[in-house]
């Protein structure tokens, strides 16, 4: 979700005020794709490396973490809410106010939003390995079983299947040490739209240009067809 610095400076605003407008965005399109059926979505809402601004910048975004959770969306929409990350990180104040939005909204049956929060790829895949090779030490596990799905199964998202789409506004081209492992097999969409101008044509643009792909998976296109 990039953009909410620059869209808050092309007005003259405090960034602060660009990341309230990017909770605004968040409220939309979580109506939109939860409208869609969309099963799961996740947020890069705070990346480890997002430590790195300044003190006050910080403060402002767990201030306005804290206000999302607080809201209805969930309830209003059927939304459970899910939180991957290093949260050791994160303030004792907000860390209660998550650990009570996952229980108050596990009853939902709806979609379930992810909230990556305080949270790194290269972490995530460290600490995986730190907890298989505990177990191949401990003799619960031969290094010989170890598969891709033993790796997938000690990943923070666990819970959830790897993501079809993932879509990146604000112009910029990389992944950002995000669900590397995860985005193996996803569709990417780039798009130049800041977030907090981001909105349901614009989901849906996104959601368009996915479907008129053609997701082989290392198949050729007579064998898609014949599937």
């Amino acid at each position: 979700m990039d953009g909410n610095g620059r869209w808050a400076k092309a007005r003259g605003l405090n960034r602060s005020m660009g990341h309230q407008e990017g909770v605004e965005a968040v409220r939309r399109i979580t109506t939109a794709c939860s409208n869609l059926g969309v099963k799961y979505l996740t947020l890069y809402t705070f990346s480890t490396e997002n430590w790195n601004r300044p003190a006050e910048e910080v403060a402002a975004l767990m201030a306005l973490i804290l206000e999302a959770l607080e809201e209805e969306i969930f309830m209003k929409n059927n939304v459970r809410m899910r939180i991957i990350g290093d949260i050791s990180r994160v303030p004792e104040h907000v860390v209660k106010s998550i650990r009570h939005c996952e229980e108050r909204t596990s009853v939902n049956t709806g979609m379930t939003m992810v909230i990556a929060l305080s949270y790194s790829s290269k972490w995530e895949i460290t600490e995986a390995v730190k907890q298989i090779a505990s177990a191949c030490k401990d003799g619960t596990m031969a290094p010989a079983d170890i598969t891709e799905e033993t790796i997938s199964e000690h990943l923070a998202t666990n819970f959830m299947p790897d993501p079809d789409l993932l879509i990146r506004t604000g112009g910029e081209l990389r992944l950002s040490n995000y669900l590397l492992w995860q985005l193996a097999y996803a569709e990417f969409y780039f798009t130049d739209t800041l977030w907090p101008d981001f909105d349901e044509p614009h989901l849906m643009e996104a959601i368009e240009a996915y479907n008129a792909r053609e997701r082989r998976f290392g198949k050729t296109s007579e064998q898609v067809v014949e599937s």
